[in-house]
């Protein structure tokens, strides 16, 4: 920081280099900003993935044909989820509300740097007034009644010695910053979440088709039993546990209807549109996404390093742009301790005539600085500044915290989806060996070799299996979207989102660049 002189601050008789020094002065000191200069901060990360190997990708570099994380919904060749997916990022709430916030600081970014420029006003006035004669005043006046004309500008401007106004515009812009990153992390949840709604949707209506299937073959048993009975062959509690079974499954579907109108109202509230709109798009019973290829697509997955996290995640972005925030505010606070030095002026006219109120005797102006120096102030001055740094340090905690969340994700990811493809792989055998169990079950049944209740017990367990083996198709589907979340995908790191560009976007200058003039 530049050191005044004495010759600096006492005034002396006006002359060309006393004016020259003071203006050298108050230049020197513009350039001065108190404060901690920001550094990215660091942390610890390991150098690979634990469960990558795992997951299908033992190499953290990206792999041939690697899945386009920005839109890695598409990777499902789902053409529905794509639409629903547009439809979210196009008019969710949560989206409009932080895209309104993005605005919202960015014009507080343009009211910061306001106050690094001179304010300019006009002013103009006509008063018409009479003094008591029995006044200070009024007793010299020929005449204490009398009219007052005034027009004219004055102007402000408090010189940004130590960088206060610097660092607030600093910190305004990293809050802008925040602001982005959280657009970008709403659109990386909704993506995920329409995606893990979509699933569940799909989910309930294959579980709906498993169980009508095997509606289908219990009301076949049924009449198999009541036949045997009509015939004498059996007795009738074979058939009454046949209806038993039956009603049991049929039980089932309100159940399972239930869980699929949620999954669509939840779509509704996603996409921002009523259900009764999502209807046609949503008509007709589709597959679960993605879980024919699931392995493949696994495969294709970008790991990268943990480190790419820093730069993929929205939430690791936005926490750090706290800590910048944070670490320009102590810069703010830092510089109430010094003096702060205003340049105040005004021109106009002023007389008690009209007449002549645009002669040159009516001119007036007056010009001169001021400077104002908090001496005691009961320690609130350091109190902020040490509030200020402690409130820095929480931000930095908060965002070790939120990488270290990022790893957990990404990691739990790995891990659920790894076991759940092998717990996936064990269902399909035994839903293999359930439909051959009942079978032969009803064979030896029809042919008097086998008991009624080896079906039942064979039908409950086929069923049983291919249901769970559908939510298994479910959660293998959710595993992989939890992955793409965790990496990250559902945004391009290199462009801002679309529904943060407003108007102020353009009139507002980065950390370093100076602010526009307020308009």
């Amino acid at each position: 920081m530049a050191q005044l002189t004495e010759d600096d601050v006492i005034p002396t008789p006006i002359s060309r280099r006393s004016g020259l020094r003071a203006g050298w002065a108050v230049l020197l000191l513009a350039g001065c900003t108190v404060g901690p200069d920001y550094q990215p901060p660091g942390v610890e990360l390991p150098p690979a993935w634990s469960r990558a190997a795992a997951a299908g990708d033992p190499a953290p570099a990206v792999a041939p044909e690697a899945i386009e994380l920005t839109h890695w919904w598409q990777s499902f060749g789902d053409p529905t989820l794509d639409s629903l997916v547009d439809l979210a990022v196009a008019a969710n709430p949560e989206v409009a509300v932080a895209t309104a916030r993005v605005r919202e600081a960015r014009a507080a970014e343009v009211v910061s740097g306001a106050g690094r420029f001179p304010a300019i006003g006009s002013e103009a006035s006509y008063v018409h007034e009479r003094m008591s004669r029995a006044g200070l005043m009024g007793g010299f006046l020929p005449d204490p009644e009398f009219d007052l004309y005034q027009a004219g500008f004055d102007a402000a401007w408090e010189i940004d010695l130590f960088g206060g106004r610097r660092r607030a515009v600093e910190a305004a812009h990293a809050v802008v910053e925040q602001a982005d990153e959280s657009v970008r992390d709403v659109q990386v949840e909704l993506g995920a979440e329409v995606a893990r709604s979509y699933v569940a949707l799909r989910g309930a209506e294959r579980r709906l088709v498993i169980a009508d299937r095997n509606l289908e073959g219990q009301r076949s048993s049924l009449e198999l039993t009541e036949e045997r009975f009509r015939a004498g062959l059996t007795g009738e509690l074979d058939v009454t546990q046949s209806r038993s079974l039956l009603a049991s499954t049929e039980a089932q579907r309100p159940r399972l209807e239930a869980e699929r109108d949620r999954a669509v109202h939840r779509l509704s509230v996603l996409a921002g549109r009523p259900p009764e709109a999502l209807r046609e798009l949503l008509a007709g019973h589709g597959d679960i996404p993605g879980t024919a290829a699931a392995g493949t697509l696994a495969s294709r997955v970008p790991m990268g390093l943990p480190s790419d996290l820093l730069r993929r995640r929205p939430d690791v972005r936005r926490a750090e742009r706290g800590v910048a925030a944070a670490s320009a505010r102590v810069g703010v606070a830092t510089a109430d301790l010094f003096p702060k030095l205003s340049l105040t002026g005004s021109v106009g006219l002023e007389s008690v005539s009209a007449s002549d109120f645009f002669d040159a005797a009516s001119r007036a102006y007056s010009i001169g600085p001021a400077i104002r120096w908090p001496i005691f102030q009961g320690g609130r001055i350091r109190a902020q500044v040490e509030a200020a740094d402690a409130r820095e340090e929480a931000a930095l905690a908060l965002y070790r915290e939120t990488v270290l969340v990022a790893l957990e994700d990404v990691e739990n990811a790995l891990s659920s989806f790894a076991r759940e493809r092998e717990r996936h792989g064990r269902l399909v055998e035994a839903v293999a060996a359930s439909r051959r169990s009942v079978e032969l079950a009803r064979d030896l049944y029809q042919n008097g070799l086998g008991s009624f209740l080896q079906v039942l017990d064979a039908e409950r367990t086929l069923y049983a299996a291919e249901d769970s083996l559908v939510l298994s198709d479910g959660a293998v589907a959710i595993d992989l979207v939890a992955l793409f979340k965790a990496l990250g995908g559902g945004w391009d790191p290199a462009a801002p989102p679309e529904s943060a560009r407003p108007e102020l976007s353009d009139r507002t200058g980065s950390a370093t660049d100076p602010a526009p003039p307020p308009g």
